[in-house]
């Protein structure tokens, strides 16, 4: 594990903090070294964003998160000794508050369902712009998902297996209400909280309501991991037409 950079996560703010933007403490998990260091000097440009170590494996990642306790860790899924999906499965467990976002080297990976499963807050390709990179930074600190929905629906199309269509989408979704059914249906069709407020003719707060109740029946923690869930109890279904945006 590489020497952590700058001041840890428990350092004392400096006097500046308190009148720009909330800082984000973060570590960077890839066993390249050059993608890591590309990644601290995009993440440099920011002021409220701060790298506090660079590590080579999942293993190095999950003891520099118990000493540093970043608030994010940006966590290459494929790398030697742990892999992401293995060491975000057990920082999501012991850790729950540091939020993990994936990286892959490819936008269709196959281990980005099982990072997203094992309780990574999104994911992103490397390709990614450094706009796009501090961005879902600080989306997945506010505590939200970062995915696109066209690629989270190529992904899910690609790689889950949903119910057979004979099925009724029961099962897993047997204790959610109608209404709750249907703001999952609108949720894994990609909509923003807004444009099902829109669709439904509730209010926006409602929407927020009802998305913190059916995460709660399911048992998962954001809205990439139920979208999963829509797609393998077969509510919902690659290619059916059900209103993903462009």
């Amino acid at each position: 594990m590489t020497s952590p950079t700058g001041p840890t996560a428990g350092a004392e703010p400096t006097p500046e903090s308190g009148t720009g933007p909330e800082r984000i403490t973060v570590l960077i998990a890839d066993d390249q070294p050059l993608v890591r260091r590309g990644l601290s000097l995009i993440l440099l440009s920011d002021p409220a964003v701060e790298v506090v170590g660079e590590v080579g494996d999942g293993e190095q990642a999950i003891a520099a998160a118990r000493e540093l306790r970043p608030d994010v860790i940006l966590m290459d899924i494929r790398m030697p000794v742990l892999d992401g999906v293995r060491a975000t499965e057990r920082l999501a467990a012991e850790l729950p508050g540091c939020r993990v976002l994936a990286l892959s080297t490819f936008d269709m990976d196959e281990h980005v369902v099982g990072a997203l499963r094992a309780g990574a807050s999104g994911f992103l390709p490397k390709d990614v712009s450094p706009e796009e990179l501090v961005a879902a930074l600080r989306t997945v600190h506010r505590g939200e998902a970062v995915v696109a929905p066209r690629l989270l629906t190529r992904l899910l199309a690609t790689f889950v297996t949903p119910a057979p269509a004979t099925r009724p989408p029961a099962g897993g979704l047997s204790g959610l209400t109608p209404r709750e059914v249907e703001v999952l249906r609108l949720i894994a069709a990609g909509l923003d909280n807004a444009e099902i407020a829109q669709r439904m003719a509730i209010g926006v707060q409602t929407v927020k309501n009802h998305a913190t109740g059916i995460f709660a029946k399911l048992g998962v923690r954001d809205r990439a991991q139920a979208v999963i869930v829509a797609y393998e109890t077969g509510l919902v279904r690659a290619g059916q037409g059900n209103g993903t945006r462009a």
